[in-house]
């Protein structure tokens, strides 16, 4: 399965972000179930102030059953 061209640039994004020391790890509230989320956010600057671009969340609980690692068969939940 192939990665988006997207999702490369954002990872992309993501690491000069951190070699650059510009992340963040915010608590934020999901928009959709309101539920408490970690995220994690490269930092940039505006004439304003501090402009946080969110690139994904942590897992919660244990991520190793969280994800099913890719295959060269389909996963077909039981």
């Amino acid at each position: 399965m192939a990665i988006p061209d997207y999702l490369s640039a954002n990872f992309q994004t993501l690491l000069r972000a951190a070699e650059d020391g510009n992340l963040a790890l915010m608590e934020c509230q999901d928009a959709v179930s309101g539920d408490l989320r970690y995220v994690i956010c490269g930092v940039g600057r505006d004439e304003d102030g501090y402009v946080m671009t969110p690139f994904g969340h942590m897992a919660e609980g244990n991520p190793f059953e969280a994800y099913v690692p890719p295959v060269s068969k389909p996963f077909v939940p039981a």
